[in-house]
């Protein structure tokens, strides 16, 4: 392959990479972080309601109800006012409830509207005409971004449960109470992990300025692709519908898949010896494995992580895509300069007389 048909491809693969990736490099459910120390989940719902679907996403932060039967599920607000309505018409919102606005914002940090009030007559407002809908409960998480609970405070080398919790709610008229819990759990010691990591940001580099040849980039290049592919796989998106979900599923196999053969194009050119292609597309590998995982980069230090796989597998693979990634980056630029220099004939260091 020519110089220039070896720079063609990287552009052309760098372009392809930006289309594929404008989806899946979004944060996960709910656009909410993808790891958390926080742990929510629903421990019973009763009476059991076949059909409907009670859940907390996104570590506690929200709640979710899908409702595809035809009876409606009625959720009062925090004053016991009428709140939301979940059924065959759609999903309907109190205007007049405090509730509607609160729930708005994570940490209820809003002004009321001086029509807020308990008291009044519901003035209801159709938000959506699909069968669920998702709010942040404020039960169901914990309320401060700077404190930790008291009892993590005073020992934060446990577990803890920081609260048990209650969502009431009406099906078809009859009472119904969601009860859950809510835990904190101790992150991945630093001390462990983060030397980890230097060491998988540090190899691209070493191989670039130390590797005999290209080949210890290359086979690090193919790591980074085996990642991408993995973490892909792996993470869950929103799911909003079937089809929405299975399209950023297509979407985010396509992008691991893309960053597969730039890694394996990567391995083949330091096979036959291409130093200055393989060096160009550790760099174009780095940018996509970082674009890729990024978003998803505060697993590195949570306890609990969105995978549908094992948390370590998870984390690894995240750690790869971003410590890995800058690496590539950075070695790769080394390598084309080192790789450029190897290039130039004996003569250019004789002295001149």
């Amino acid at each position: 392959m020519s110089r220039a048909a070896a720079r063609l491809l990287v552009v052309v693969l760098g372009v392809l990479a930006a289309l594929l990736l404008a989806g899946p490099a979004q944060a996960h459910v709910g656009g909410g972080a993808a790891g958390s120390d926080f742990a929510g989940r629903v421990l019973a719902v009763d009476p059991a309601l076949p059909g409907v679907v009670v859940r907390v996403l996104s570590f506690g932060d929200e709640f979710e109800v899908v409702n595809p039967t035809a009876t409606e599920v009625a959720v009062p607000g925090y004053s016991d006012e009428p709140y939301l309505r979940i059924g065959p018409d759609g999903v309907w919102r109190n205007a007049n409830s405090p509730a509607t606005y609160i729930n708005l914002d994570r940490f209820g940090r809003v002004t009321l509207p001086a029509h807020a009030d308990p008291a009044a007559e519901p003035d209801w407002v159709q938000v959506s005409t699909g069968s669920s809908y998702v709010w942040h409960d404020h039960r169901t998480h914990w309320m401060s971004e700077e404190l930790l609970p008291p009892p993590v405070a005073a020992d934060p080398t446990r577990e803890h449960l920081v609260s048990s919790w209650v969502v009431p709610m009406t099906y078809g008229g009859t009472p119904v109470r969601v009860r859950g819990e809510l835990t904190w759990s101790p992150p991945p010691p630093a001390g462990v992990v983060w030397p980890l990591y230097a060491v998988l940001a540090l190899a691209p580099v070493v191989a670039a300025l130390l590797g005999r040849g290209p080949r210890p980039l290359g086979a690090l290049l193919v790591l980074g692709g085996v990642a991408a592919v993995y973490h892909a796989a792996t993470t869950p998106e929103p799911a909003a519908g079937v089809s929405s979900h299975a399209g950023a599923l297509v979407s985010a196999l396509l992008s691991g898949v893309v960053a597969l053969a730039v890694a394996v194009a990567g391995l083949v050119a330091a096979v036959r010896g291409r130093g200055g292609l393989t060096a160009l597309l550790a760099v174009v590998l780095g940018w996509l494995l970082l674009v890729q995982g990024l978003p998803d980069v505060d697993v590195l230090w949570a306890a609990n992580v969105l995978a549908e796989g094992p948390v370590l597998l998870t984390r690894a693979a995240v750690a790869v895509l971003v410590a890995l990634g800058a690496g590539c980056v950075v070695g790769g630029l080394v390598a084309t300069r080192r790789f450029r220099e190897s290039r130039r004939p004996a003569d250019e260091f004789l002295p001149r007389g």
